[in-house]
């Protein structure tokens, strides 16, 4: 890394901004601008979140402050007003930082698909997290009498600890709508909490040819096919079953065999059981992967916390995409940044070390050369709570 520049600029470093200049060009998105493009727009937001801004006038007095520093950091040359920030949040169109937030996505897995873990293959886990609108300010958000909102539907690769899919939806779409749009690919495996349990969708992805983890619900119909009582003594594995769906509607909208686990986790000291259509993998295996759901749980925590979402600095739809789409950037980039410089941390420490020494001269390798790694203790207790709860 190179001696001088801030840390930030560091970070801008890694960003591929002749893919993002074809992006601009694509959408004709600088088309009339004279001073403040795109690219600026793009940096001074990435720097309101990683700063950790609680509305767009705290950016523009923070970005003021430090003008001197701007043209360095990548803000441009010219002065950057809060109307200006404003009106490009408004009037800048959302899909120039969707497609470049996407291109992000894809760098970022590609680069970090051969960190450790303890199964080969794909495995993802599928969530949505609810941010609440003020009605008064966001009408367009409309969900009931006095409440407005959106709904983030994020499918988190667990293996690279990326999100590769972001939908943006209304609240009042439910979450079982939103398993229509993902992407599946064969033989991956997606990973569901209780909120997914769709039998004919889960049928869907059964003859796409993926692989399904989700818990079971209770009152469920079934015929036991095989299947053995096991000791649990070692794998905490009670049960490991081949069953066959038993009720009229039940057998209709999944008519093929399913998997049936009990698995007693003694550290919440509950029983918990799942269905899957993998029949190969071992039992144990299967509550390892169900306990991995907790990564997209851990995500959305620290995107709401550190990069910024729930507090929105525009009313507009356009606006808030904007913004949700530049803290999918901001976090890919320090995913990127960690592979690349061998740093040895969660994406999660890397952020937020980084976030505090922003205009600092300091090379970022030299911010990680303590040999002892500090514990990220939220993060260990948001493991806890999130490993098997819906």
């Amino acid at each position: 890394m190179n001696n001088g520049k801030y840390v930030f600029s560091q970070l801008v470093d890694f960003l591929p901004k002749r893919i993002f200049d074809m992006i601009i060009k694509r959408h004709d998105g600088d088309k009339w601008v004279k001073t403040f493009t795109c690219w600026n727009h793009l940096l001074v937001m990435m720097f309101g979140q990683l700063a950790t801004c609680d509305s767009l006038r705290e950016v523009a007095c923070i970005v003021d402050s430090i003008k001197n520093k701007s043209y360095h950091l990548g803000f441009g040359t010219g002065e950057i007003k809060l109307s200006n920030l404003s009106y490009a949040n408004v009037n800048r169109d959302y899909k120039i930082f969707k497609e470049f937030a996407y291109h992000m996505i894809n760098l970022a897995q590609s680069k970090r698909i051969d960190r450790p873990f303890e199964l080969h293959g794909k495995f993802y886990a599928f969530d949505s997290t609810t941010i609440d609108l003020c009605l008064a300010l966001f009408r367009w958000a409309y969900f009931r009498k006095n409440k407005g909102g959106i709904k983030v539907h994020t499918l988190f690769d667990v293996v690279t600890q990326i999100p590769t899919y972001i939908h943006i939806t209304e609240v009042k779409v439910h979450d079982v709508n939103a398993m229509d749009d993902i992407p599946y690919e064969p033989y991956a495996f997606y990973i569901f909490d209780k909120g997914y349990y769709d039998l004919a969708r889960l049928w869907t992805i059964n003859t796409i040819g993926s692989y399904f983890v989700i818990r079971q619900k209770s009152h469920l119909k079934y015929e036991i096919v095989d299947g053995e009582e096991l000791l649990g003594e070692e794998d905490n594995v009670l049960l490991d079953q081949t069953i066959r769906l038993a009720g009229y509607q039940t057998k209709k909208n999944y008519p093929s065999m399913l998997r049936r686990i009990v698995y007693y986790a003694p550290d919440l000291k509950r029983t918990f059981t799942f269905l899957t259509n993998n029949f190969i993998i071992k039992a144990k295996d299967i509550a390892m992967l169900y306990k991995q759901r907790w990564q997209v749980e851990l995500f959305f925590r620290w995107i709401k916390l550190h990069l910024r979402i729930t507090s929105f600095w525009g009313n507009t739809e356009n606006a808030v995409k904007i913004q949700i789409y530049i803290a999918v950037i901001t976090y890919c980039l320090v995913a990127i940044v960690e592979h690349d410089c061998q740093l040895g941390r969660s994406t999660f420490n890397v952020l937020r070390v980084v976030s505090r020494v922003l205009t600092d001269k300091t090379p970022i390798r030299d911010l990680f050369l303590t040999s002892e790694i500090i514990d990220d203790i939220g993060e260990k207790n948001a493991q806890l709570k999130f490993a098997f709860t819906d």
